[in-house]
């Protein structure tokens, strides 16, 4: 039998400067802060009907109005929810190919879409030539602007031009079997495709400094998978960290957060991650590769530690057994601070939406 949920809040008290001193280990919090990398649309859409008794409007990229109509809605959504802060992403468009499939989620979307992993967009100095670049700035950041200019008092900003570097050059560019021969075989070109991926994310931050209630960038760029990195860690050092470095400082030299969530197992990095590039908190977790809370005693008070709830629990345990696992990781990580709740990845459309509120609630009441 679930217990009753305190969430959705009917009086939010964000307050994204708290959020700030927590993340920078300045604080200790009476509460965990929540944060999330994303929370897919279906998820979203129920929640909005189901328990703030609001009416779903469903964006229509031809009508500004109802896209307005739409964040307002997902503004209501963190806010209510009980979140410091919103996530919003997106941006940069590299075309790429894909292969689709049926989507079997909880709350289905029709077709599930999965990156071409054999060979990808360009493969020659000539497919480089005639790939569709975009120019930065052509690029319309209306919604991160209305999104800014309509957060509720004391809530933040954290904000994602789009897939990550590695993850675009690697999926959507190149394709990842192709960039593992590309590597050896034509490392000027696999240079040029990074810098000018890397430029394009560099830039389109920089077009967005100035923001209202900017708190941070919160890039996702996946560079591993369970037992180690998805390419050698000498060339992420070469092709990949050097742009998160910059990134990262142009973060910092603005009084901004640098948050990066990456999955997969990243230890051979970790230091390039936190003395060289200089994130200020890691996200995305996984029991199976090194649980949240083992994490967090061997790096804690040199970053923040963001979620951890593993998703495969998330989907599958009941309400019992959850609260009991998120009531275990957040006595092991609370201690000390620099620590948020979350999913270990994010909250996708197979997750119970109920499971994902139990996961807040046991924040809400821990301590």
């Amino acid at each position: 039998m679930r217990m009753k949920l305190a969430v959705p809040l009917k009086e939010p008290k964000p307050d994204i400067e708290k959020f700030v001193r927590v993340i920078k280990r300045e604080e200790i919090p009476e509460r965990p802060p929540f944060i999330e990398l994303l929370i897919d649309p279906e998820i979203v859409k129920y929640i909005t009907e189901q328990y703030l008794g609001i009416k779903w409007i469903e964006p229509d990229p031809k009508d500004r109005e109802s896209e307005k109509k739409y964040y307002l809605n997902y503004i209501q959504f963190w806010y209510r929810l009980g979140y410091d802060c919103i996530r919003i992403s997106g941006g940069l468009n590299f075309p790429w190919k894909s292969r689709e499939a049926e989507d079997t989620a909880l709350l289905k979307r029709g077709v599930r879409t999965w990156v071409e992993e054999g060979v990808g967009m360009i493969s020659s100095w000539e497919e480089f030539e005639l790939y569709p670049w975009e120019n930065i700035e052509e690029i319309d950041i209306w919604y991160y602007e209305f999104v800014a200019k309509n957060l509720p008092v004391g809530m933040g900003l954290l904000i994602c031009p789009g897939d990550g570097i590695l993850e675009t050059v690697l999926n959507i560019i190149f394709g990842y079997e192709n960039l593992c021969y590309l590597l050896y075989d034509n490392p000027s070109l696999v240079r040029e495709v990074f810098d000018r991926v890397g430029g394009s994310v560099y830039n389109l931050y920089k077009k967005m400094i100035g923001l209202p209630r900017l708190t941070g960038f919160f890039q996702g760029d996946d560079m591993g998978f369970k037992t180690s990195t998805l390419i050698s860690p000498e060339a992420l050092r070469q092709y990949v960290l050097p742009w998160h470095k910059k990134i990262a400082d142009l973060a910092h030299e603005h009084g901004l957060l640098y948050i990066l969530h990456a999955c997969g197992n990243l230890e051979s990095i970790m230091e390039d991650l936190i003395e060289g590039v200089k994130i200020d908190a890691k996200h995305s977790f996984e029991d199976e590769i090194i649980p949240v809370g083992k994490f967090k005693k061997k790096y804690s008070g040199r970053i923040a530690v963001l979620g951890g709830v593993d998703v495969d629990k998330l989907a599958r345990f009941s309400d019992e057994a959850l609260r009991e696992y998120v009531r275990a990781i957040l006595d092991e990580c609370m201690p000390g601070g620099g620590y948020a709740l979350g999913s270990g990845n994010s909250i996708a459309n197979y997750i119970p939406p109920e499971n994902y509120l139990t996961m807040l609630d046991e924040g809400l009441r821990w301590g």
